[in-house]
């Protein structure tokens, strides 16, 4: 199914959060990671255009930007993507956690159309205490999660292998889907899963 994107809105207050009136209580999936993870590119490389904003300034994002994604002429949005700030990065990292309770921690708790959350890791690097904090975040409130490991096509198969392997023995999770953005490699994967919460 070819869904064809558009930007809705940014918001950094729940007040901002888009209405049912502009989305019609599409489900929404929520993009999470580190600063430097690779969040606009794989949501670039999911969408075929270039809609999220990629920096070479890790942690620029400091809204939910929000894109509705249409099937063919249809004006009701089928899905809706939510591009959330990065975290973990040091010189920014405090300015974000300051901002976390603000806004982001409602919309990941409180949200009623949010249907899944993506945590994206690195797969490049050991694990991470932060992407650990926000899986076990995930599981506690009960909300329906997929881990996905960026940048898989910088490693040989073998590597990639003991990557995902230490990665969710350090996460505690049965699964992670690695992808790479830059060859589309595991995308359609994702994507498959993506529409499982399309209604």
């Amino acid at each position: 199914m070819r869904l064809n994107p558009v930007f809705l809105l940014s918001a950094t207050d729940v007040a901002h959060f888009p209405s049912d009136a502009k989305t019609f209580g599409a489900p929404e999936v929520a993009f999470l990671g580190r600063s430097n993870v690779g969040k606009s590119s794989l949501i670039n490389s999911l969408l075929g255009s270039k809609q999220a904003h990629t920096s070479s300034t890790p942690g620029r994002t400091r809204a939910i930007n929000f894109f509705a994604l249409y099937e063919g002429a249809k004006t009701q949005p089928a899905l809706i993507f939510a591009d959330l700030p990065g975290y973990g990065y040091a010189k920014i990292s405090k300015s974000i956690s300051s901002e976390w309770p603000q806004f982001i921690e409602p919309y990941l708790t409180e949200r009623e159309t949010l249907a899944l959350g993506i945590c994206l890791v690195d797969t490049n690097i050991p694990p991470q205490a932060s992407d650990t904090q926000l899986i076990t975040f995930f599981k506690q409130m009960q909300r329906p999660y997929l881990v996905v490991g960026t940048k898989a096509d910088r490693l040989s198969n073998n590597a990639l292998a003991k990557s995902v392997a230490a990665l969710k023995k350090a996460h505690e999770v049965d699964e992670l889907l690695p992808v790479s953005a830059k060859t589309d490699a595991g995308t359609k994967a994702l994507w498959q899963r993506l529409m499982e919460v399309v209604i």
